[in-house]
């Protein structure tokens, strides 16, 4: 078989599907040219009557001209198997890329959900281990100094008192007392702290 390295442009001119080949002719010419399916492209386009195309020419075992290695006006060169798995490496490149990309924030926003977690946690435990219903806010409060003269010496209701002022002084200083009944930091509002005795 002889081949020439020069392309042609031209025009596919008839088609029998079934069969699978046509003829083209040159655009500067005007004898057709058998073409078979085999020419043209693995695109998985067909080829369409009336469609532009480039090709070569070369003569079969019998010496009539024949269109081969057909190409579509735009598609890229189809090159050699080397160069197609080149041309498809920075796809998958790509592909690894954005894999890895993905996985990456995955584990970034399980790491802040875990430290969020963990925080949540520990201020859970803390806040669990202030008592939240004290028998007597006296228990949370710590004084700072108490009045000169004055010491817990054991009484803890008010019956036991002898005026507002001292229990006031037992509530404030003293743990254990039972002389706030509804937690408002007023003892003995009934006998010592309300009325003419409140002061």
């Amino acid at each position: 078989m002889e081949a020439t390295a020069s392309r042609f442009n031209g025009t596919l001119k008839k088609w029998n599907a079934e069969r699978g080949f046509g003829f083209v002719v040159a655009d500067h010419g005007d004898q057709e040219l058998f073409v078979h399916v085999s020419a043209f492209p693995r695109d998985g386009r067909p080829p369409v009557i009336g469609e532009p195309l480039s090709f070569e020419m070369e003569l079969d075992k019998e010496g009539r001209k024949r269109a081969v290695r057909v190409r579509r006006p735009g598609a890229p060169d189809p090159g050699t198997s080397r160069g197609r798995s080149a041309a498809s490496r920075p796809t998958e490149h790509a592909e690894t890329n954005s894999m890895g990309a993905f996985l990456v924030v995955i584990l970034l926003i399980a790491g802040l959900a875990w430290y969020g977690y963990t925080q949540y946690a520990e201020r859970k435990a803390a806040l669990l281990a202030v008592p939240q219903n004290p028998t007597s806010p006296a228990e949370l409060v710590v004084p700072a100094a108490r009045p000169a003269g004055f010491r817990c010496d054991g009484r803890k209701y008010c019956s036991q008192m002898t005026s507002c002022r001292e229990a006031k002084l037992f509530l404030q200083h003293c743990p254990g007392m039972e002389m706030d009944g509804d937690g408002d930091r007023i003892p003995c509002e009934e006998q010592w702290c309300s009325g003419s005795f409140g002061g």
